[in-house]
């Protein structure tokens, strides 16, 4: 284990402070009643310095995965630890014959499980196994078999078992198209043709379809040397990409769009028509501009972090067509889009998401869940100074169900970072407040993606 045997320098907001060690503790507090078929870990990653370290970017640093093991109605433990990459050791992400090192990188961005192995990602390397204890096995290639960054927010077809995935670049190829079988067998990887290396942070898939976002950030060699080396190109444009993935070699058909950009997806889905709905959220050029000097910046974190939209984008692949139909579906400013992963890329009614979640945002924070059917939306809102994180959620397990059957998990933290919980909201009455809420031996920083990992049979 680290210890924090050096006085560490963090010039980041308390809430995303980070942490000086690595700890754990058993019999976690409770307050409120804990639903017994919550039994498994939620387990969140982000950004955390290294001892002595100065960390001023809210989107760099070496990935830390928090963990909570919840049985029978009970919280075991918390436990965090950081992701062992080649960078965590030391090494260069480029090294001094120019090439990249895919183990080098801080695996900070998200975590989740797939044919048993769990794996922390980061969109820019190799995505690196951990055990459920939260220690790091290594770099996963899959036997050998991958051999570009792995997306961070890869989809998981809940039919066919199949990992849907991509990597991008800064070299050609500039964007390859992956899949694992449900095994965790890498049986396809395929380039697709854009015309230059744009960061692109998520996609989408339906049952038959894989949706590109190729959007107007891209690689930019003036840049290389500070923060993030991408970054908005007005002469790039922006466009959609469609392309079955039940057709090996099938061609992208491409839709163009109001010039944007993309984090997050919702959902995608093919509806009664063959249409494709496409549910996102998106940043407009000049919120985009502001919310990227915030990630970008060493400095200034007080600046504004720009408004992000969800909206929704409808595609025609069997139409003539060349741009999509598009539409604002509220006007609050929200963030990490997430649903019942049990219909990812189909019909979905519900999305939750987060509002005031930027950087150094002074919004206060809510989950909002979404009907996508009727437009309408309910929230619980937090006191003004508590900051909220990503809402997972988690399925009801016992018997026959609605779609928002289930539960919401989040970690929320006091803004001066000095303490956090694990909230548990029953998803199909969200207004009433946390069902039950665990409380953390120590503030958690605010960071990005999670995953609910219920125990193997």
């Amino acid at each position: 284990m680290i210890d924090a045997d050096s006085v560490a320098k963090y010039d980041l907001p308390g809430h995303l402070r980070s942490v000086p060690d690595e700890i754990e503790a058993a019999g976690l507090p409770v307050t409120g009643a804990l639903p017994p078929e919550l039994t498994g870990r939620y387990v969140r990653n982000g950004p955390n310095a290294l001892p002595g370290q100065t960390i001023a970017q809210p989107f760099a640093g070496p990935g830390m995965l928090h963990g909570v093991r919840l049985r029978e109605g009970r919280a075991d433990w918390y436990r965090n630890r950081w992701v062992r990459t080649g960078a965590f050791q030391g090494r260069s992400f480029v090294g001094q014959d120019g090439r990249l090192d895919l183990t080098a990188t801080s695996a900070n961005t998200h975590v989740m499980r797939h044919a048993d192995r769990i794996l922390a990602l980061v969109e820019v390397g190799l995505p690196h196994e951990v055990t459920p204890g939260l220690d790091t096995v290594g770099p996963c290639d899959f036997g050998g078999r991958l051999t570009t960054a792995m997306t961070a927010h890869p989809k998981l077809d809940p039919v066919t078992g199949e990992l849907h995935f991509f990597g991008y670049g800064m070299r050609p190829p500039y964007l390859t198209y992956h899949r694992l079988d449900a095994a965790g067998t890498l049986v396809r990887s395929e380039e697709i043709e854009v015309p230059a290396a744009t960061m692109m942070h998520d996609f989408a898939i339906t049952e038959h379809y894989v949706v590109w976002l190729d959007l107007p950030v891209t690689f930019q060699w003036g840049l290389v040397g500070g923060p993030m080396p991408y970054g908005w190109d007005d002469a790039y444009g922006a466009r959609l990409g469609v392309m079955r993935h039940d057709e090996p070699g099938a061609r992208v058909r491409w839709f163009g769009i109001d010039p944007c950009y993309v984090f997050h997806v919702g959902n995608a889905c093919e509806d009664a028509e063959g249409r494709i709905v496409l549910d996102a959220v998106r940043y407009a050029p000049a919120d985009f501009a502001a919310m990227w000097s915030v990630a970008r910046s060493t400095t200034d974190l007080t600046i504004g972090a720009g408004r992000s939209l969800l909206h929704r984008w409808i595609l025609d692949p069997a139409g003539t067509g060349i741009t999509a139909r598009e539409e604002p579906l509220d006007d609050r400013s929200v963030e990490m889009p997430t649903m019942d992963d049990a219909r990812v890329g189909r019909p979905a009614r519900h999305l939750y998401t987060v509002t005031g979640a930027a950087p150094n945002s002074p919004d206060d924070c809510s989950i909002v869940k979404y009907d996508t059917e009727s437009g309408k939306s309910t929230s619980f809102d937090l006191a003004p100074e508590v900051m909220i994180g990503e809402a997972v959620f988690v399925p009801a397990t016992d018997g026959p169900r609605g779609e928002d059957d289930g539960w919401l998990l989040s970690i929320a933290t006091l803004r001066d970072g000095s303490a956090s919980q694990l909230l548990v909201l029953d998803a199909t009455d969200l207004a009433a407040g946390p069902v039950a809420s665990v409380e953390l031996p120590r503030g958690v920083p605010t960071g990005f993606h999670g995953s609910w990992l219920p125990d193997l049979a």
